[in-house]
């Protein structure tokens, strides 16, 4: 026999032999392991399993944010000049009223004095104004008493009643002189009060803090630089940022727990004050304001702070835990157990709130056990075992 005729019946018993061994073994396997599915058995599943409870469960959103300042206020002089004293400084408490800084009056006190001079001129005006006016009037009566008595004539009495009018119109002028007079001084003495800043706000408490402060004494400023910025810290003001699905939740008034870490481990309350009707466009969010109390002012501007919301609460639910949740067929549902026939059965159901691992089933109210570890050891139908239970 030839070389490659012996390879070829060598070849074809090695094969023989192998599909003979195969054969031999699949015989041996268990026949329900042989009719099984992979992953499915005919065997009792050994399952885990939890009871369905009824009770609350809460909607708890957290939100991340800042803190702002309640409100915020710019003093600045109303009038330039050379600062000569700052009477506070940076986070120091001021009330509302309390003077802060002065500037150098004294071209102010000399825009006083002239004022003074000037009205002083424009009264004595006025004296001799209404001095003339008198002469002038007695003048035209006894001008008139003679005209009816025939002595003088018509012209002389005409010069009279001129020069009368006259004066009347010099003592208008005199008087309206006294009033612009009156008026500088009153203007130069207010600008000689812009010297003495300020800090007088409208509204909000009556004590704030110095956040910034933006000069030093010594310093020339112009009107309306920003010499100090004050703000507001009792209450506090918490911005938050919320999406399109939770804004629908949102209501003035709301309660909200806010953690910080500068105080790891301690909580502050506040409310929601004001929810923005309108969502950025860059970030489809609307922006949220929480009050928050900071009688201590422990809390400031800036700082970074976790809002929790609770956005809806249902005092009484139906509830399992959210590990009993599977998902067959593109569908949501749970395994609910039969405890008398140690069967299985899978229904889909709807899905509500969730909180802490647990999750509420919507629809009618169910009872029972539910599995929630083994799921993908049964189907409908599928016949269990709890480990464990004989010994409880």
């Amino acid at each position: 026999m030839q070389p490659n005729g012996k390879r070829k019946v060598f070849l074809v018993l090695v094969l023989f032999a192998v599909a003979l061994l195969g054969w031999a073994v699949f015989n041996r396997l268990p026949k329900t392991q042989k009719a099984s599915g992979p992953g499915r058995t005919s065997r009792p599943a050994p399952v885990e399993v939890a009871p369905i409870v009824s009770g609350p469960i809460e909607l708890r959103r957290i939100f991340s944010g800042a803190l702002e300042a309640r409100a915020e206020f710019i003093v600045a002089p109303k009038v330039s000049g050379h600062l000569e004293r700052l009477h506070v400084h940076l986070a120091d408490t001021i009330h509302r009223g309390q003077p802060v800084a002065e500037l150098d009056d004294d071209e102010y006190i000399q825009n006083v004095n002239q004022a003074k001079a000037d009205l002083a001129v424009a009264a004595a005006n006025l004296a001799e104004a209404e001095s003339a006016l008198e002469i002038a009037e007695r003048e035209f009566q006894r001008v008139s008493t003679l005209r009816q008595s025939g002595v003088t004539s018509d012209s002389r009495f005409d010069e009279t009643a001129a020069a009368r009018s006259a004066k009347k119109a010099r003592l208008e002028v005199t008087r309206a002189q006294v009033t612009r007079a009156e008026a500088a001084l009153e203007t130069a003495k207010i600008h000689l009060g812009y010297t003495r800043i300020k800090a007088d706000w409208s509204g909000g408490s009556d004590s704030r803090v110095v956040a910034e402060r933006f000069v030093d004494e010594g310093q020339t400023v112009s009107a309306n630089a920003e010499l100090l910025r004050i703000i507001e810290l009792d209450p506090i003001t918490g911005v938050i940022f919320v999406t399109e699905k939770d804004y629908a939740h949102l209501q003035n008034g709301q309660k909200a727990s806010l953690t910080t870490d500068a105080y790891p481990g301690e909580i502050f309350t506040g409310h929601i004050e004001r929810i923005a009707p309108v969502f950025r466009q860059a970030t489809r969010q609307a922006r949220v304001e929480l009050t928050i109390a900071n009688p201590e002012l422990r809390l400031k501007p800036g700082m970074f702070i976790r809002a929790t919301v609770v956005l809806d609460r249902q005092e009484q639910a139906t509830i399992v835990p959210e590990q009993a949740l599977t998902v067959r067929n593109d569908q949501d549902g749970v395994f609910m157990v039969n405890e008398t026939e140690r069967t299985v059965r899978w229904q889909p159901v709807r899905i509500g709130i969730r909180q802490d691992g647990r999750v509420q089933l919507l629809g009618e109210e169910r009872l029972g056990l539910v599995v929630i570890l083994g799921q993908q050891l049964i189907d409908h139908g599928s016949s269990i075992t709890i480990p464990g239970e004989g010994s409880k």
